[in-house]
């Protein structure tokens, strides 16, 4: 049976949706969770107070504005300076890193000054540092081994084109509209992990780091995955910021240089000049009915996931609590 070519229209659309959302939980996901780990258990308490209230404000900006920079002003910089961009990626996570070897290198009485739960404060002037460093030494590399010209190189070898608004632009822009959302959600989940919790497995021999991985993102887990789910909900059904900084071209490829376009900018570019009853129409209400089904099944399976995973620990809580009064008064030899 032959697929309609309506619907063979609307896979590009589909295909873009998914790629922008994909481009933005690949930018957001870490970001927001490693600050939102260090936020909730490792952050003195005064100055979560401040920055936590910070973070979640950003989700007020509207998603308009992040768009209107994103197409007009960054799109053209990483356009004039792709090898400095893709360096910057790559860059500030290996940064991050390094301080973070070099703390625990570091002597007693430095690591005392330099204090890990104000690392969010001395760790600033260290990364700007770093970035000036990276913008230094970036045009340098792609004079002397990219021949010039990152852009040209990447089209005459690899045949990718890169266009001005790509995947690259909308996961960074949306990126960084997602990441309040999945940063409150998560660090409420994890400052909600009992302290006795985690004292009692660096108690039993478990260092800090050991502790986090294998009981407080545990414990968190159902708060942690909701707070993923509802990003992807929204970077799935974000309009404007793709609208401005994809390109708004619907091509079913892979590659992160070039544009795309959503079901969502799909609907919010077309729906006003489509004739009811035409085909376009059609395609538009479907586009509108995938969106609407998808967004049900995520956050569905999201609450599903949640609330297993709290009656696992629920179970597992209690069970816990049966055990330890037996264990407490059986003899020892």
């Amino acid at each position: 049976m032959a697929i309609p070519s309506r619907w063979l229209s609307s896979l590009p659309l589909a295909w873009g949706t998914l790629k922008a959302a994909l481009a933005a939980l690949l930018f957001a996901i870490p970001v927001a969770l490693g600050a939102a780990i260090y936020s909730a258990l490792f952050m003195s308490t005064r100055l979560r107070a401040r920055i936590k209230p910070a973070l979640e404000m950003m989700e007020a900006i509207p998603g308009v504005v992040v768009g209107f920079i994103a197409g007009l002003i960054l799109a053209p910089w990483v356009e004039r300076h792709l090898a400095s961009t893709l360096m910057l990626i790559i860059w500030l996570p290996l940064s991050a890193a390094l301080a973070g070897l070099l703390w625990q290198l570091a002597k007693s009485r430095l690591r005392r000054r330099l204090a890990f739960s104000w690392a969010g404060l001395w760790l600033v002037p260290w990364l700007v540092f770093m970035v000036a460093i990276a913008l230094w030494l970036a045009p340098w590399l792609e004079q002397q081994w990219l021949g010039g010209d990152l852009r040209q190189l990447l089209d005459q070898r690899y045949g990718m084109d890169y266009a001005t608004r790509n995947a690259l632009i909308v996961g960074i822009a949306m990126g960084f509209a997602v990441i309040p959302s999945i940063y409150s959600l998560a660090e409420d989940a994890l400052a909600d992990v009992p302290s006795t919790l985690i004292e009692g497995a660096q108690a039993l021999g478990a260092n800090r780091w050991q502790a986090l991985w294998k009981v407080a993102l545990v414990a968190a887990g159902p708060g942690i995955f909701s707070a993923i789910m509802i990003g992807a909900g929204r970077a799935v059904g974000e309009t404007m910021i793709v609208l401005m900084a994809s390109g708004n071209t619907a091509l079913f490829s892979a590659s992160p240089f070039e544009g795309m376009r959503s079901m969502a900018a799909a609907i919010a570019i077309e729906l006003p000049e489509a004739s009811p009853g035409g085909q376009t129409y059609h395609l538009l209400i479907l586009a509108a009915l995938v969106l609407f089904i998808f967004t049900f099944l995520v956050n569905t399976l999201a609450e599903v996931v949640r609330q297993r995973l709290r009656r696992r620990f629920r179970q597992m809580g209690a069970h816990y609590e049966l055990c330890v009064p037996h264990r407490l008064s059986s003899p020892s030899f």
